[in-house]
């Protein structure tokens, strides 16, 4: 598509040409290198009253605000914001230090009525909500991109696909908590919210072009009303490499030597993996050390910050040893939603495996009707329990209320409960049906009048998978936004 220029007043590379929205027509493919942002970069806020200043000046400002925030992931054990960028027409760029202002009630009160703007929104809304910022009307950039079927949906691509310019790269894992922050660091935040307001313009033009609006803001709504993501259950037991633990006890050493590591990081803020990686968790789970001596000649325990602690993670490992029998874990994992992992289901139940491949075929069907990927039309936990467990009545009405209830959007609904009713029928016993025969063939026509004959959008990661096409578009983005990635 042709790309267009939002602000002739952005400094570009030496030669670039004077139009530069000629320059990408004539050469679409080589983006406009975007080094400065429009007004320089401006100085960090961490005064209140430079604050109040500011926030008069952006409640005099016209149109959506860009927000942005950066964290310290890697290097801190909270993920609190660092940074905390803000842009708007007539008010500027603001960067604000929520180290040194922690209370942005004054932001929310002069913008909180207005549509806020960002990019995966869902990753950055837990840390500004934090500081009392909570957007009433959002658009996510990123979700947009991928209802619209974009193959690549990181900030950058987009920019560079819809806009023309390339963003800088480089900072985005950086140590936030640095202070004072690098000036190379302060331009690269500044321009994550240069043109995302010029961005989501071009991207609601295209959302309206493919009648996908509706869809969109329904999305965002759920987005920006969704509650606080409740702990997740047992997280010990996503300890990278956790699969080599077979037995109850060593699966108690995990969880004890993953509660230690979790103490410690957090009273040092200090992200787990920097105190102690999972691969040290699980050498010491398998090697099972005597003593802390023998503990620290293993490699990944024999450097001198690892021998200090060695006294920690033997007494870890030690009460582990000696934990009774009925305080071990179990290795079925928590009791999460009740569903066995999908590679047990043709084992526990072949008949809701059978529909499970049916309800997969028929929503990547309409996935790829859609253009969109597939675990953005249903939640890929929703898909699976409607499947285990459907209604005892499995027709449209039911499907729906049972999708409603679950927490799917109307127009996912419209587009996927005719689809997903046909594939839950389960066909007469002894007889052989192609995996998704039922949900394609049957679902044509009643998918919500999308007209075509597929019905609806998919969850096919709901239902584990998704067409090669739906496939391609989810690489080199994040997962969905308000969803979870796709299960294989």
């Amino acid at each position: 598509m042709t790309s267009t220029v939002p602000d002739s007043t952005h400094q570009v590379s030496e030669g670039a040409a004077i139009d530069a929205a000629a320059a990408v027509e004539e050469s679409a493919t080589v983006p406009i290198p975007l080094l400065e942002p429009a007004g320089g970069v401006p100085p960090v806020l961490d005064d209140p009253q430079d604050l109040t200043r500011a926030t008069e000046r952006l409640a005099a400002g016209t149109g959506p605000v860009a927000f942005d925030a950066e964290r310290a992931s890697g290097y801190r054990y909270s993920q609190r914001a660092y940074l905390v960028q803000i842009r708007r027409a007539g008010a500027g760029t603001l960067l604000i230090d929520p180290i040194a202002l922690p209370d942005l009630s004054g932001v929310q009160d002069a913008v909180g009525d207005t549509e806020w703007v960002l990019h995966a929104a869902s990753q950055d809304l837990p840390c500004l909500a934090e500081l009392g910022l909570r957007p009433k009307t959002l658009f996510d950039t990123e979700l947009a991109g991928r209802l619209l079927g974009y193959e690549r949906v990181g900030l950058g691509a987009m920019v560079e696909r819809v806009l023309g310019f390339g963003l800088e790269k480089g900072h985005s894992a950086a140590d936030w908590s640095t202070r004072p922050l690098p000036e190379p660091w302060l331009r690269y935040a500044a321009l994550d919210v240069e043109l995302l307001v010029e961005l989501r313009d071009q991207l609601e033009s295209e959302l309206v072009a493919q009648n996908k609006m509706a869809f969109a803001r329904q999305e965002f709504g759920a987005i920006a009303a969704a509650p606080p993501r409740e702990p997740r259950a047992e997280p010990w037991r996503r300890t990278s490499g956790i699969h080599r633990a077979r037995s109850r006890r060593q699966l108690a050493a995990v969880r004890s030597m993953w509660q230690a590591r979790d103490r410690v990081a957090r009273a040092r803020d200090i992200a787990p993996g920097r105190v102690l990686p999972d691969s040290a968790i699980m050498d010491a789970v398998l090697k099972v050390p005597e003593d802390a001596a023998a503990l620290t000649r293993l490699p990944i325990f024999s450097g001198q910050r690892m021998r200090r602690s060695a006294t920690t993670w033997m007494d870890a490992l030690r009460a582990a040893a000696e934990m009774p029998e009925n305080q071990l874990p179990s290795t079925a994992g928590p009791g999460g939603d009740g569903l066995p992992p999908q590679n047990r289901w043709a084992e526990r139940d072949p008949v809701a495996a059978a529909r499970l491949a049916r309800v997969r075929a028929a929503l990547n069907a309409i996935a790829e009707d859609q253009g969109m990927p597939v675990e953005n039309l249903l939640e890929p936990a929703l898909a699976r329990r409607v499947t285990w467990a459907p209604p005892a009545t499995r027709d449209t009405e039911t499907v729906t209320a049972a999708l409603t209830t679950g927490g799917a959007r109307p127009w996912q609904v419209e587009l996927t409960a005719a689809a997903v009713a046909a594939a839950l029928v389960d066909p007469p016993a002894g007889t052989a049906a192609a995996p998704g025969a039922t949900g394609g063939e049957t679902a044509g026509g009643g998918a919500g009048g999308t007209g075509s004959g597929t019905a609806g959008s998919g969850t096919g990661a709901a239902a584990g998978g998704g067409s090669a096409r739906a496939r391609t578009r989810r690489t080199g983005g994040r997962p969905p936004s308000g969803g979870e990635p796709a299960a294989s």
